[in-house]
This record gives structure tokens, C-alpha cells and sequence, in this order.
């Protein structure tokens, strides 16, 4: 069987003997040894300054509305996973849809000016697939209309742009660190945000505390546990490598698929990508669930991933997104991780040939 992703696991002595630390001390949660860590070497490996990490990759988006204080609607992209819209609506915003770039799949920067209303407090976009929005265009209109920015940068661990990481744009980028992600701790996630935004965020992932007992807002349990920070510190060595296959698998899609009428993901200039999905669209979804049933009979499981496009969620009001609902149909991401062998990416590509 072969999955749309697996987990990279580390040797298991490697993973045991970094826990051991924390075993040793009594110390599993609370930012421990192992999460201080973690963040010091993320910091190093992914060129940025001011980091959080956290027990899962939602909480940073919840984190980051209530810790800026918005309110009213926030304009966001109707493609992406569904926990950038939740987010919004969990912490009482109203979520205001700008359709997408048909090609780099990001918010289409020229359509979020005319979204802007008196009651718009910030814009939070997705960087799809790793596949950073026009952060420059997005910078200058928040700073004309006097918005946060929030980048839900899930996707996004390793990208750079412009020669930096992805993760130093904005006021605010999160990361999910879940298993199915190229670097993971099991579960988890984090944030990054301007300097002045810190002392905030830091307070609001551990309950609002200012020393033991004084407390400096509303907060909630956001903290990453030492055996989530542990599994971090065993992946990160390895992470050279899982790129450089990605990569192979990547080429190899790209070079067997290449005379087919696919279509596939347009990297934005100047962005040094990380491999992290391989997503392929299709003419219409009716030869989308044709290769999908095609290639799920030999057990081989792509997912369709956007879908659906999330102003058609059933609790929120519709308005219609042509190019996010369009794409959204007819997009498919294939299998892909480290340890995916060649041979059985020649398979896939040669089932998907055989069924247009």
C-alpha cells in the first residue's frame, strides 16, 4: 500500500537516547531542556529569530488572532486546509475570501484591496504547499489599510524566499510540525512573529503566566511536551536528506508527466522550495476521480487536497470563489516522501497516463 505521505521516522535509539535526557531530569513538560533546545537549533537551521513552538499547528493560528487582538473579518484564501478558515471563526472573526492565483494556487494579491472594509482588522494567507504569496504586494497594502498579516505557513519548513525564510514575513507565520510534514515532532507546531509581538505570544501559549503567580491576560495550554521536542531534535539532522529524495521523486513526476495535459504547481520566482506536496491538476474532476479510482484499485492512495474549496463550508455563508472552487475540483496530490521508491512513482505516473 502506498499512502499520499509517510511519516520519516529516526533510529528509535536515536529518538530514546535524546528523551532519555529528559527522563533522567523528571522534566516532560512545562519548556523543558528539550524544547529550549529545539528552538535554539530551529532557529540556527531555519534563519530566524523570535520562535514558539507548540503541541500542535492549529493553536498558533488561534494564538496569533486573540494575541493581536482582531476582531471583525479577516480576509483569507478559500484554498487551503481547513484550519486556517476554523481558526478564524473558533476566535469570533468573520473569515472574508479573496479567490486564488490560477497558477500559484496562493491568494490573488490584486483582488484583496477591494475586500478591504472598515471592519477588516488583518489578512491571514496560506503559503500552499510551501509556495510563498506575493509577500511584498500583501506587506504594502496592510501597511496602506493598517492590517496585520498572518501567514499560515504549514507547508512552508525549509522555504525560503528572496534568499530568507518564508517565516520572517509578516507579523505573525505558523508551521505545523504534524507527522505527515517533512520535519515533524509527531505532533506539534509553532509560531514566528516580530520582536514586539513576542512577550504577547509567549503569554497567551502558557495561560496568561507572568512569573509563577501573576498572570498578564487571558492565555491558554499551548506548550510543546519534551517527548514532542525530543522527536524534533532526533528528525532535524535528517532533514538534508529527506529533501534531496524529495527532490529525486519530485523530478522524476516532472519528467513522466511532462507530455500529459497535467498541469502542475507554478513556483513563485526567486523561492527556494522544499518539495513538500506534489500536487497535479487535472481538466476536469471527472478524469480527477477516474485516475484516483485507477490508481486506488492497486492500492496506491493520493488525496484530493484542497477539497472543498472553503467558502463552501457548510457553516459559514457562500460566496462564490470561481478559481478556488474550479481548482479545488480538479487538483490531486500524489504520493510522495523520503523513503518513496522510484519504481513505484513510475508506477503511479504510468496508471494516471493510462487513465486519461
Amino acid at each position: 500500500m502506498i499512502n499520499v505521505t509517510k511519516t520519516f521516522l529516526p533510529p528509535q535509539e536515536e529518538y530514546q537516547a535524546i528523551l532519555k535526557r529528559a527522563w533522567d531530569t523528571g522534566w516532560m513538560t512545562n519548556r523543558g531542556v528539550l524544547v529550549q533546545e529545539l528552538e535554539t537549533n530551529l532557529k540556527k537551521y531555519l534563519g530566524v529569530h523570535n520562535i514558539l513552538t507548540m503541541t500542535n499547528g492549529t493553536l498558533p493560528l488561534q494564538i496569533a488572532i486573540k494575541a493581536l487582538g482582531l476582531t471583525g473579518e479577516i480576509i483569507t484564501t478559500p484554498f487551503s486546509y481547513v484550519a486556517t478558515t476554523s481558526s478564524i471563526v473558533w476566535e469570533g472573526c468573520t473569515p472574508i475570501f479573496v479567490d486564488i492565483h490560477p497558477e500559484y494556487l496562493t491568494i490573488d494579491e490584486t483582488k484583496i484591496e477591494a475586500a478591504i472594509t472598515s471592519k477588516t482588522s488583518a489578512i491571514l494567507a496560506t503559503h500552499v504547499f510551501g509556495n510563498p504569496c506575493d509577500v511584498e504586494a500583501i506587506e504594502q497594502i496592510a501597511t496602506k489599510h493598517n492590517l496585520k498579516v498572518i501567514y499560515d505557513a504549514a507547508h512552508a519548513f525549509g522555504v525560503t524566499y528572496k534568499g530568507q525564510s518564508v517565516f520572517n514575513y509578516g507579523d505573525v507565520s505558523t508551521c505545523s510540525f504534524h507527522a505527515t510534514k517533512l520535519f515533524h515532532t509527531g505532533e506539534g507546531g509553532t509560531l514566528f512573529c516580530k520582536a514586539k509581538y513576542f512577550k504577547t505570544m509567549f503569554s497567551h501559549h502558557n495561560f496568561g503566566h507572568q512569573g509563577k503567580e501573576a498572570f498578564d491576560g487571558v492565555g491558554i495550554n499551548a506548550k510543546m511536551s519534551e517527548p514532542q521536542a525530543a522527536m524534533g531534535l532526533a528528525v532535524l539532522p535528517y532533514i538534508k536528506t529527506i529533501l534531496e529524495r524529495r527532490k529525486e521523486v519530485v523530478a522524476f513526476y516532472n519528467e513522466a508527466l511532462k507530455e500529459t495535459p497535467l498541469k502542475t504547481l507554478k513556483l513563485r520566482e526567486q523561492t527556494q522550495w522544499n518539495y513538500s506536496y506534489y500536487p497535479i491538476i487535472f481538466n476536469s474532476e471527472a478524469a480527477l476521480l477516474k485516475a484516483k479510482e485507477t490508481l486506488e484499485k492497486k492500492e496506491i492512495f493520493p488525496r484530493r487536497y484542497f477539497f472543498p474549496s472553503l467558502n463552501e463550508l457548510p457553516y459559514l455563508d457562500y460566496n462564490s470563489m470561481p478559481v478556488s472552487e474550479a481548482i479545488s475540483r480538479k487538483i490531486l496530490c500524489l504520493p510522495i516522501y523520503d523513503s518513496l521508491l522510484l519504481s513505484d512513482v513510475d508506477e503511479i505516473c504510468e496508471l494516471i497516463k493510462k487513465s486519461l
